[in-house]
C-alpha cells in the first residue's frame, strides 16, 4: 500500500465487495488490511468511501476512534476500477463478542461501567463531528489493546462492517437497537428526524444487554420488535439496580426527553459515587 509493504497472515472478515486482512508491516506490527472492490461501486457509495476516510483522517488523534494508518486506490488491469486498500489498527474482539463471553459470569459494574464510559466517549466524538451513526450495536465497538474504539461513523457501513477480526453475520441488520424514530411509519409518514438521541436509544440498548444480558426487545420477532419499539405503551422490563435509570434516561420513547451524552457520562453510577460502604 503506498509502497509499503505488508506480510499477509489470514483472512479476518469478508463483507459484499470487501475482505480484510491480517497483516504485519516491516517492523512486525500487527494491522488490518481492509480492500474494497471497486468494480461494482456505484459513485454514491465511493464518495461515502471517501467522507468516511476523510473523518478518519480528521479524527486521527483520537483514541476512541479505530485509526486509519494508510489508503490507496489501485487501478485494476485494462481500465477496471480495482480496489481501495485501507490500513488500520487491527481489533482483537469486537464487543458483541466480548458481551457473549461477560455472559458467563455474573453482571460486574465495574466492568460495565469502565466500558460504557469509553463507549460513550467515542460516541461523544463524532457528536462533536455533528455525525448522527443511526446504527449502532455492539459489534461497532472493537478493542485494541484493551481499550474500546468505534469502528466507523454509519456513512458507509460497507467500509466498516467487517474491519475487526469477528464473522459479524449475528448482527448484520438487527432491529434490537433500533431507536423509535429510525423505524420507518407506515404510508410515508415520517416521525421526528433522526438525531443524536437516537445514537443514545441504541446505546440504551447496549447498557440494558450489558447489564441483563441482551437487549430490551429480543424476546420479540422482528414484527413485534417493529410494532413494540415505538410504543409508549409498550412497557420496558428494568429488574431493579441502581444503574437503571441510566438506561431509562437513554430508552425515552420521546427523542427530546433522552439524556445527552455528557448527561450520561455525569451519571453517580459511573463514578460508582453510591458505593460508598457503610462503616463497619
Amino acid at each position: 500500500v503506498n509502497k509499503k509493504a505488508y506480510a499477509r497472515l489470514d483472512m479476518i472478515g469478508k463483507g459484499g465487495s470487501s475482505r480484510v486482512f491480517r497483516v504485519l508491516n516491516h517492523a512486525n506490527e500487527l494491522y488490518a488490511i481492509k480492500r474494497v472492490s471497486l468494480d461494482k461501486t456505484d459513485s454514491e457509495t465511493m464518495s461515502g468511501y471517501m467522507n468516511e476516510i476523510a473523518l478518519l483522517k480528521r479524527l486521527e488523534g483520537n483514541s476512541r476512534i479505530i485509526r486509519l494508518i494508510d489508503s490507496e486506490v489501485k487501478a485494476g488491469p485494462g481500465g477496471s476500477k480495482g480496489h481501495l486498500l485501507l490500513v488500520m489498527e487491527c481489533g482483537e474482539i469486537d464487543l458483541a463478542r466480548l458481551l457473549q463471553e461477560q455472559m458467563k459470569e455474573p453482571v460486574n459494574m465495574v466492568w460495565v461501567s469502565y466500558y460504557w464510559q469509553q463507549m460513550l466517549q467515542a460516541v461523544h466524538v463524532i457528536h462533536e463531528e455533528k455525525i448522527v451513526h443511526s446504527d449502532l450495536k455492539p459489534a461497532n465497538f472493537v478493542l485494541v489493546r484493551g481499550q474500546l474504539k468505534l469502528i466507523d461513523f454509519g456513512i458507509a457501513n460497507a467500509i466498516a462492517n467487517d474491519t475487526t477480526n469477528i464473522q459479524r453475520d449475528h448482527q448484520i441488520g438487527t432491529v434490537n437497537y433500533m431507536s423509535p424514530e429510525a423505524i420507518e411509519l407506515p404510508d410515508g409518514m415520517r416521525r421526528l428526524k433522526v438525531g443524536r438521541p437516537s445514537d443514545v436509544w441504541s446505546l440504551g440498548c447496549i447498557l440494558y444487554q450489558m447489564i441483563y444480558g441482551h437487549p430490551p426487545f429480543q424476546h420479540l420477532s422482528v414484527y413485534q420488535k417493529m410494532k413494540a419499539i415505538p410504543d409508549s405503551a409498550h412497557v420496558i422490563e428494568f429488574p431493579e439496580l441502581d444503574v437503571i435509570a441510566g438506561i431509562k434516561s437513554c430508552l425515552c420513547r420521546n427523542p427530546k426527553e433522552r439524556a445527552t451524552i455528557p448527561e450520561l457520562l455525569d451519571q453517580d453510577w459511573l463514578a460508582l459515587k453510591e458505593r460508598e460502604l457503610p462503616a463497619r
